[in-house]
C-alpha cells in the first residue's frame, strides 16, 4: 500500500516473517542487526553462528543472543565456543558492511521535498473541531443511552420524591395569607432548593470513573478538553429540564404556591437552574 510499517513480533510464523523486507533485532538496548532479510544469516554466520535444519528464522534470532541458548548454533569448528555476548554483537554489526551502509544511509541528509504532504502531521487534531464535536457527543449520546436505567430510575424517585412532599405541605392545610404557614412555603421551597441542588451528586461516581479515559485521550490529543466539557454539560441539559418538570408537575400547585403560570414557569427554571449548577461544578 506505498507505506512504512515498523512491527514488533515475539516468535512469529516462519510464513509471517518471510513477509518483510528488512529486519531489526534488538537485544539488552544494543542494536544487534538492522537490514535486509534475507542478509541476516550471513552477518551472524560470520560470527561464528549458523542456523540449524528445520529451524525457524525468527526463533533462531531470538535465541542466538541468549546466553543460556547460544552454544547449540555455534558452528566454527577452527575454534572454541565462548559466550558473546550482546554487546560485542552489536560492535560487530557497526564494524560490519551490514552497519556501515546503515551508517551511511542514515548520514546522507534526507530530500525533505520528496517526503509526501499526509507524511508530517501540520495540525495539532487530526479532524477539525466540528468533526470533534459531533463525535464527543455521539459518544456521550452512547453513554447516556447504556446508562438509561440510572436516568430512568432517577426519574422515578424524583417523582416519588415529590409526591412524599408534597403530602407533607399539602395545600388544604397552608394559609397563604397567613404568615404562620409562610414558614411551611419556605420550608417546602428549601427542601425542592436542597433536593434538586443533590439530585445532580449522582453523576460524580460517573465522572470520576471516567477522568483516566478522559486525561488519556486529551494527553494523546484525541480532542480538547473544553470541546468535552461543553458536550458533557450540554448533553444533560435536557435530562435536567425533563427531572425539574417532573418535580414541579407533581409538587407546585400540589402544595398550593402561586396560581398564576408564569410563577410555575420561574420555580421549574430554577430548578433547572439548580440542577445544572451541581452538575456544571464538576
Amino acid at each position: 500500500m506505498e507505506a512504512t510499517v515498523l512491527m514488533g513480533l515475539l516468535q512469529p510464523a516462519p510464513e509471517t516473517y518471510e513477509l518483510f523486507d528488512d529486519v531489526m533485532l534488538l537485544s539488552e538496548g544494543y542494536m544487534v542487526y538492522q537490514g535486509p532479510r534475507g542478509k541476516v544469516l550471513e552477518f551472524f554466520e560470520s560470527l561464528g553462528f549458523k542456523l540449524p535444519p528445520r529451524k525457524g528464522v525468527a526463533d533462531f534470532l531470538q535465541e542466538v543472543t541468549s546466553k543460556k541458548d547460544q552454544a547449540q548454533y555455534w558452528a566454527d569448528p577452527s575454534k572454541p565456543y565462548v559466550f558473546i555476548p550482546v554487546s560485542e554483537m552489536a560492535i560487530a554489526f557497526k564494524n560490519s558492511r551490514f552497519g556501515k551502509s546503515l551508517e551511511s544511509t542514515l548520514t546522507a541528509p534526507y530530500d525533505k521535498s520528496q517526503s509526501h504532504p499526509s507524511a508530517l502531521s501540520r495540525t495539532k487534531y487530526a479532524a477539525s473541531r466540528w468533526e470533534l464535536l459531533n463525535s464527543c457527543f455521539a459518544r456521550e449520546k452512547l453513554l447516556m443511552t447504556r446508562q438509561s436505567f440510572l436516568y430512568i430510575f432517577r426519574t422515578f424517585q424524583v417523582a416519588f420524591v415529590a409526591f412524599v412532599t408534597s403530602t407533607i405541605f399539602l395545600r388544604t392545610k397552608l394559609h397563604p395569607v397567613d404568615e404562620i404557614n409562610g414558614n411551611l412555603y419556605l420550608s417546602c421551597l428549601f427542601f425542592g432548593v436542597v433536593h434538586m441542588m443533590f439530585n445532580g451528586f449522582s453523576e460524580l461516581s460517573l465522572l470520576i470513573f471516567r477522568l483516566p479515559v478522559f486525561y488519556k485521550q486529551r494527553d494523546n490529543l484525541f480532542h480538547p478538553a473544553w470541546i468535552w466539557s461543553i458536550v458533557s454539560w450540554s448533553i444533560r441539559v435536557p435530562y435536567s429540564a425533563i427531572e425539574a418538570v417532573v418535580w414541579s408537575s407533581v409538587l407546585y400547585y400540589t402544595v398550593g404556591f402561586a396560581l398564576p403560570a408564569g410563577r410555575f414557569f420561574r420555580f421549574t427554571f430554577t430548578q433547572f437552574v439548580l440542577h445544572q449548577m451541581a452538575i456544571s461544578l464538576f
